[in-house]
């Protein structure tokens, strides 16, 4: 499809720079399948569901993944900053860096910063290979736990380009882009449906009679790069990893048997089940790689309800959600969405999404 398609205005004021506060409290735009919308809250979610119904919620843990440091060993020592993006072993990760030309095989980054020190002061990385995308690999001097350790000291959380373009990262931030059922590391982008839960809420819904499960997909910073080809056909999605137990499946395949619905909490989520979906809906156990790319035309098999936030123009994501509930009614959605003054993005308000089943 042409990417034009999923365009729409979106004034920068929509975009949000802090979460609502209490997470709850954020908005909540209800689109029904015939296109009825309701101006809701998250906390009145657990009255949209019903007992039996199925919530999946990613449990992926966010790492200080924004690495600041200059390039060493040369008579200039430019700025470098690096986003880690993807790990291949103990040693060694694929990033994304600013600016890119300023490095080549070789060449020896130096992250740190003043006020922050990690085990031996700084943190070297040497260039191992450069991509023609411009994505970086990095083999640093620390392996296993300590460069774990190292990072989390000298890092930063990643915050989208759009909140980190108009203000920078604080203390804050650190608490406010983990949701409350981040336990499993990895992740340099968050599941942003995630960060709208509370205990309170998890309480309420459990009180009705709605289980919670959790899978794990790592999200990577792909979720920021806009789709610049022409065609959705021309895009090429970054791959992350993702695992679902054997107990999670087989509860989850009994309750939809038993009549219950599954509510992916975010596209992370959804992208993850549809990937380990069989053809007939079934939810199979999975540990590996998924690049799944949604788009109008795509059958889903597994989830019946998404609960997502609002998302950019021409992104992957928008396209998905155009391809649960239908192109029109989410353009719909969105143009009552910014004139409603809803909040978009990682920080921002959440829609309640039931699958049109006609298209």
């Amino acid at each position: 499809m042409r990417t034009d398609l999923f365009d729409f205005e979106l004034p920068a004021a929509s975009i949000a720079l802090r979460p609502a506060s209490p997470r709850d409290s954020a908005r909540m735009l209800v689109v029904e399948p015939d296109a009825v919308l309701r101006d809701r809250t998250i906390a009145e979610l657990p009255q949209w569901l019903e007992a039996g119904d199925q919530l999946v919620v990613n449990d992926t843990k966010v790492i200080s993944a924004q690495l600041k440091g200059r390039r060493i060993g040369r008579d200039a020592e430019p700025k470098i900053e690096a986003t880690l993006i993807r790990r291949l072993d103990g040693s060694r990760w694929q990033a994304l860096v600013k600016p890119a030309k300023k490095l080549a095989p070789g060449d020896v980054v130096r992250f740190g910063n003043e006020g922050k020190v990690c085990l031996l002061g700084h943190l070297d990385a040497e260039v191992e290979h450069k991509g023609d995308d411009g994505e970086i690999t990095f083999s640093f001097s620390f392996h296993g736990p300590a460069l774990d350790s190292a990072i989390a000291d000298l890092g930063a959380p990643p915050l989208p380009p759009y909140i980190a373009s108009r203000r920078s990262p604080d203390e804050q931030d650190a608490a406010d882009y983990q949701t409350m059922f981040a336990v499993n590391e990895g992740a340099v982008a968050a599941p942003t449906a995630g960060l709208h839960f509370t205990p309170a809420l998890e309480a309420r819904l459990r009180e009705r009679g709605i289980g919670i499960h959790r899978i794990t997909l790592h999200v990577g910073a792909g979720t920021f790069l806009p789709v610049k080809a022409d065609d959705t056909a021309g895009h090429k999605m970054h791959s992350e990893w993702g695992t679902i137990s054997r107990d999670t499946a087989q509860a989850l395949n009994a309750a939809r048997a038993n009549g219950g619905r599954i509510v992916a909490v975010g596209t992370t989520s959804l992208r993850l089940l549809e990937s380990a979906a069989a053809p007939d809906g079934a939810i199979q156990p999975f540990a590996g790689e998924t690049a799944i790319f949604i788009t109008p035309g795509y059958r889903f098999r597994a989830v019946d309800i998404l609960l997502t936030n609002f998302h950019l123009p021409r992104s992957t994501l928008f396209m998905l959600v155009s391809a649960f509930s239908g192109l029109e009614t989410m353009k719909r959605a969105y143009a009552h969405a910014v004139g409603a003054g809803y909040r978009f993005y990682s920080y921002g308000d959440a829609c309640l999404l039931f699958r049109d089943k006609s298209i």
